[in-house]
């Protein structure tokens, strides 16, 4: 009985290590797709909508100074109700009737490997 439980543990913990990799997939197609256009694949505010006469400069996520002082609701809350909601550019479209919230979620932490930064806590 011991060994069917001991198998049974493992089954499930291996079942949960290959949803994580899959769910981090799912995470980088989606900023791909929604961000990427104007925030480049890495993340530098490099993307192709970007041009000389574009009329900002998309944030760049891998700039730990500036993402710092985020916190990861003030991403959320840009993310889902768009560039003006916090003063920001029009140019940053609100994805609130595009995303689901766990792809928001996703995407926050996405933000967090990009920028190798916790930001402001709060």
């Amino acid at each position: 009985m011991k060994k069917l439980l001991t198998i049974a543990a493992l089954a499930a913990l291996a079942c949960h290590l290959q949803l994580t990799p899959v769910a981090a997939t799912e995470t980088e197609v989606v900023f791909k797709f929604y961000c990427a256009q104007c925030h480049g694949v890495t993340g530098k505010g490099d993307g192709p909508n970007v041009t000389k006469d574009f009329p900002v400069s998309p944030r760049n996520f891998t700039d730990a100074g500036e993402m710092n002082k985020l916190s990861n609701a003030d991403l959320k809350n840009v993310i889902l109700d768009g560039g003006p909601s916090v003063s920001k550019s029009p140019m940053m479209p609100p994805w609130s009737k595009t995303l689901t919230e766990e792809e928001v979620d996703g995407l926050v932490k996405y933000l967090r490997v990009l920028c190798a930064c916790e930001g402001k806590q709060g």
